[in-house]
């Protein structure tokens, strides 16, 4: 009977295999089935998504019902059943490194979204002994969008998810090490060492360090956010989950890109898409050639002055409220699928405890913005400027969207991981004598 089950199945690989991996069977609605299918489908794992909508279906297999704790159940293409499995459970079973294979590093980067997987390339090619470490999804919030067509090399555009397993592949090629559900949570710096303490007591001690760990989605701060995470409430753009919405309406909350490939996306199979922007138009926030494939798309609703002030439901959501902010008049909406995609935040708590400089919005501060009337930070050892990505505790350095005044776009986070691996290499030569390769103009 499972068969019966898999028929109604969805792929939900990035790379559109035809073969799964695992099967995934549980509810739609469910967060910890959403965060085994988001992890799967960003990581590039071919897997099936089998819905169970009656307690006769999870009877068959081997649970009581579609609600059971039991569920999500994993079944691998080796016959290996898991129930109710974690991320990092499944990352195992994956046979993904979790155990750093050294003692030490030539350079840590912290975070595998484009500019952390630029820099494992360049580093790891350069011959540095190069460790990432990530603690959810390989491409980091690039990995979600749908369809990046504005990328440099890709005419026809590529999805972020396949972007970055190519990434990624290019990186374990050159021998990076790449270490997914592994959490970096605090930074000590001793005998000239970047010493990264993990989540689970661990320690990753390296001569010099990146920092590319993005930004941490935006909530819309609303009562029951964190209740329907999940179950009908979506941070991204979603790409994995478009398949799943069918043609019932889909919301999306945001101006940005990222939410203008989002509705684009599913436009193809919804009946109505609506993009809830806080602004007066998209031509402040949205490229311009996705505004003309947005305004041109019949099935596309674009409600500006507007946002979110109420989210409605049982188990799962079930309806918004949406508020003009000019007029203050209200509307429901009833939708199963919201997606926000507001920008997002840095997680760089660990910086402040650790003595690094971030702005007040939390951004870490690197090079010319750490000089203050031409002179250096506070504390500032040595007798050079810091370089033009490095932060103020000398060979830590920052790129991508976690940085203090970075553009906030997919090529400039995979320009700035390059660079930073050019400034490891001077900070290098210049702590230990290491000579620069000859080859690190970057291309």
């Amino acid at each position: 009977m499972q068969s019966s089950i898999a028929d109604n199945g969805s792929m939900g690989s990035a790379s559109h295999s035809n073969y799964s991996i695992v099967k995934v069977f549980g509810k739609t609605g469910s967060a910890p089935a959403y965060a085994l299918r988001d992890f799967l489908y960003r990581n590039g794992v071919p897997f099936e998504w089998n819905e169970l909508t009656t307690d006769e279906q999870a009877g068959q297999i081997g649970v009581d019902n579609n609600t059971d704790r039991r569920l999500p159940v994993c079944v691998f293409s080796d016959g290996t059943r898991m129930e109710a499995p974690s991320v990092l459970q499944i990352a195992e079973k994956l046979g993904w490194p979790h155990d750093p294979a050294r003692s030490e590093y030539d350079l840590a980067i912290y975070g595998a979204g484009p500019a952390g997987l630029s820099a494992a390339v360049y580093g790891a090619s350069e011959g540095l002994k190069t460790v990432v470490l990530e603690r959810w999804a390989v491409g980091g919030q690039a990995s979600t969008s749908p369809k990046i067509e504005n990328y440099l090399g890709f005419p026809q555009g590529i999805s972020g998810a396949e972007l970055a397993e190519r990434a990624r592949e290019q990186a374990c090629h050159f021998g990076a090490e790449i270490l997914v559900a592994v959490e970096g949570v605090a930074a000590e710096f001793c005998l000239r060492k970047r010493i990264g303490r993990l989540a689970d007591g661990r320690r990753i001690v390296a001569q010099a360090a990146i920092c590319a760990t993005g930004v941490a989605y935006r909530k819309l701060q609303l009562p029951d956010e964190e209740r329907f995470f999940g179950a009908g409430l979506y941070y991204g753009a979603g790409a994995g989950e478009a398949s799943l919405c069918g043609t019932e309406p889909v919301v999306i909350v945001g101006g940005g890109n990222s939410a203008g490939q989002a509705a684009l996306h599913f436009a193809r199979l919804s009946s109505k898409v609506t993009m809830v922007v806080l602004d007066q138009s998209l031509k402040s926030t949205l490229s311009s050639y996705l505004i003309d494939q947005v305004c041109t798309t019949k099935n596309i609703q674009v409600l500006s002055n507007t946002q979110v002030t109420a989210l409605h439901g049982d188990e799962t959501l079930r309806s918004i409220t949406l508020t003009n902010r000019l007029t203050g008049q209200s509307q429901t909406v009833d939708t199963r699928w919201l997606f926000i995609c507001i920008g997002g935040e840095p997680r760089t708590q660990w910086a402040a405890e650790a003595g690094i400089i971030r702005d007040e919005a939390g951004y870490l501060v690197t090079g010319p913005d750490l000089l203050q009337n031409g002179r250096r930070p506070d504390g500032w050892p040595l007798d050079r400027d810091p370089f033009y990505l490095e932060t103020n505790v000398p060979g830590t350095f920052a790129a991508g969207d976690v940085r203090h005044g970075s553009v906030k776009r997919c090529a400039s986070a995979v320009g700035e991981g390059a660079m930073a691996v050019l400034f490891v290499h001077h900070y290098l030569a210049d702590t230990y004598n290491i000579p620069i390769p000859q080859n690190s103009k970057r291309t």
